[in-house]
C-alpha cells in the first residue's frame, strides 16, 4: 500500500492518494485535480475512488469533477446530503483495493456528518487512519462551523459533546502504532493549536494532544468552545458548494475575464491589489486594498470579501495574476472576479509614510489600531491606548475610528496591517492613515 500526501502550505491542507495493485483511492482531494492524475500516470494506476471525509469549510474539493472526468466513485456519508452521484460511506462500509481495505467510521463533532477512513492491510491490520478534520497532529476540529450550514445543523456546544465521544470512544481505542494523517496542518483555520507535524500516530496524540487528555465531558466542551480562530466569510458558502460539488477548476480559471491595464474599473466594486507592500504603497488605484500575493492571500480574500461580491484584481504581472486566480479559484471566488489586469498607468495613489521618530516619541498623537485577532489581543496589547478592530471585521468598522488624530495601523508582523491600513485610507481621507508594517517588532516587549 502507498499513501502519498500532497500538502497545500497556503490553506495548510493535505489530501491523500492511496495506491494498491493499479488501483487509486484519493481522499479529501484540492480543487485542482491536475496532481492527481499526474501521480496515477506515475504509478500507472486507475483512480476509481474519491472520498469525502466531510464538506469541507475553507476550501473547494475537486471531487465532483474527478468522477465526471474519470468515472471514479465518490464515497461519502448519507448524513451530507449529497447534490452529486455518490455511494455512501459509513460505519461498515469498506473499499476494497484488491487485498487492502479502506472502512468507515462515524466520528461526528468537527461536522455532524465527519467520517474517518481506517487502512487496514493485506493481513486485516489496521496501519492508518485518515481523519479528515476530526483529529489533527496535536488539535482537533474546531465545533463552531456547522450552526447554520449543510444539511445537518448543531450548536457548537453539541458537536463538541459529540467530538468528546468519537474520539475518547472511536480513534483513543486504537492501536497506538496507527499512523495519523489529518487533512490539515499549522496555520489551518480548523483548529486552533495545531503541531508543525503533517502527520502523527494515535500513541502521540494520546500522549501529548491537549484535546485527548483526561477530562469529563463538561470540561471538554468549554475547552472547545473557547478561543477559537476567527470564521472566514467564505466557509459557509464553501460547505455549500462542496456539498453540491463544484465546476471544472480548469475552465473557471478560463473564464475569469483579463481586462487591458487602463481599461475604466467601475465603480463600488473592490479592487484587490496584490502586489507586495512597498509597491503597493509607492503607487496604487485609489481606493484599493492591498492582499499581497504571499501569506494566506485566499483565507484573507475570502475573511474580507463576502461570496458573491464582485472584485477585481491588480497584479505586477501575468505569472502574479495567473497565481491569484487560481488561490482565488481554491476558495470559490474565481467566478467573483470581475476583472484581473496589470497595474493600471493610472495607479499614482501613493500611501502616507510615517514618521518612525515622531511616532516612538509622541505616541499620544496617533490613534493607533491594532488589527490583530482577538486571541492574540486577548493574550496582550502592544499599546496600550489601541483602538482594537480584528483585519476581518475591518470593513464594517472603519466608522468606529476616530479621525481627529494621524492614524496608525499595526498588527504582528506587517501582512495584515498592509490590508487594514489600505481599507481605512481608502474611506478616511482627511487624516493621513499610515501602516506601521514590519517596524512593529520593535515595540515587542
Amino acid at each position: 500500500m502507498l499513501i502519498h500526501q500532497f500538502y497545500d502550505k497556503g490553506l495548510a491542507h493535505a489530501s491523500y492518494a492511496v495506491i494498491r495493485a493499479g488501483k487509486m483511492i484519493v481522499i479529501d482531494p484540492a480543487r485542482n485535480p491536475q496532481p492527481y492524475y499526474d501521480l496515477a500516470t506515475l504509478h500507472q494506476a486507475n483512480l476509481v475512488g474519491v472520498i469525502e471525509t466531510h464538506p469541507h469549510a475553507d476550501f473547494v474539493s475537486s471531487h465532483l469533477e474527478i468522477h465526471q472526468q474519470t468515472g471514479a466513485t465518490i464515497y461519502v456519508s448519507k448524513l451530507v446530503g449529497a447534490g452529486y452521484p455518490h455511494e455512501t460511506f459509513d460505519e461498515g462500509d469498506e473499499i476494497k483495493l484488491n487485498d487492502i481495505k479502506l472502512k468507515a467510521i462515524n466520528t461526528p463533532g468537527h461536522s455532524p456528518d465527519s467520517i474517518c477512513i481506517l487502512a487496514e492491510d493485506e493481513n486485516g491490520h489496521t496501519t492508518a487512519i485518515f481523519t479528515g478534520d476530526t483529529l489533527f497532529a496535536g488539535d482537533v476540529g474546531r465545533p463552531d462551523l456547522r450552526e447554520s450550514v449543510g444539511n445537518i445543523t448543531a450548536k457548537k456546544e453539541e458537536l463538541s459533546r459529540q467530538l468528546y465521544h468519537s474520539t475518547r470512544e472511536k480513534l483513543m481505542t486504537l492501536p497506538h502504532h496507527v499512523v495519523v494523517y489529518p487533512a490539515h496542518g499549522p496555520g489551518s483555520l480548523c483548529g486552533k493549536n495545531m503541531s508543525p507535524d503533517l502527520q502523527s500516530t494515535i500513541g502521540k496524540e494520546i500522549s501529548e494532544n491537549y484535546a485527548l487528555q483526561l477530562m469529563d465531558e463538561l470540561q471538554f466542551v468549554d475547552l472547545m468552545t473557547a478561543d477559537q480562530p476567527f470564521m472566514p466569510r467564505y466557509f459557509g458558502y464553501d460547505v455549500e458548494l462542496n456539498k453540491q460539488g463544484a465546476p471544472s477548476f480548469s475552465e473557471s480559471i478560463a473564464s475569469v475575464p483579463k481586462i487591458g491595464r487602463n481599461t475604466k474599473l467601475e465603480a463600488g466594486i473592490p479592487v484587490i491589489d496584490v502586489r507586495p507592500e512597498a509597491d503597493f504603497k509607492k503607487g496604487h488605484v485609489n481606493g484599493s486594498v492591498n492582499i499581497q500575493e504571499g501569506g494566506k492571500f485566499e483565507t484573507w480574500l475570502g475573511a474580507l470579501l463576502n461570496p458573491g461580491e464582485p472584485f477585481y484584481l491588480i497584479a505586477a504581472d501575468e505569472q502574479s495574476l495567473d497565481s491569484v486566480i487560481t488561490k482565488a479559484a481554491k476558495i470559490g471566488y474565481e467566478k467573483n472576479i470581475k476583472g484581473a489586469l496589470l497595474r493600471p498607468d493610472h495607479a499614482t495613489y501613493h500611501s502616507a509614510v510615517l514618521n518612525q521618530e515622531d511616532f516612538k516619541d509622541h505616541p499620544e498623537k496617533y490613534t493607533i489600531v491594532d488589527v490583530r485577532n482577538w486571541n492574540e489581543i486577548n493574550q496582550s496589547m502592544i499599546f496600550d491606548n489601541a483602538l482594537t478592530i480584528p483585519l476581518p471585521e475591518i470593513r464594517e468598522q472603519v466608522q468606529n475610528i476616530p479621525t481627529d488624530k494621524p492614524i496608525v495601523v499595526h498588527c504582528a508582523a506587517g501582512y495584515r496591517s498592509a490590508a487594514a491600513s489600505s481599507i481605512i485610507a481608502a474611506q478616511i481621507t482627511n487624516v493621513p492613515v499610515y501602516d506601521l508594517s514590519d517596524a512593529i517588532v520593535e515595540y515587542f516587549v
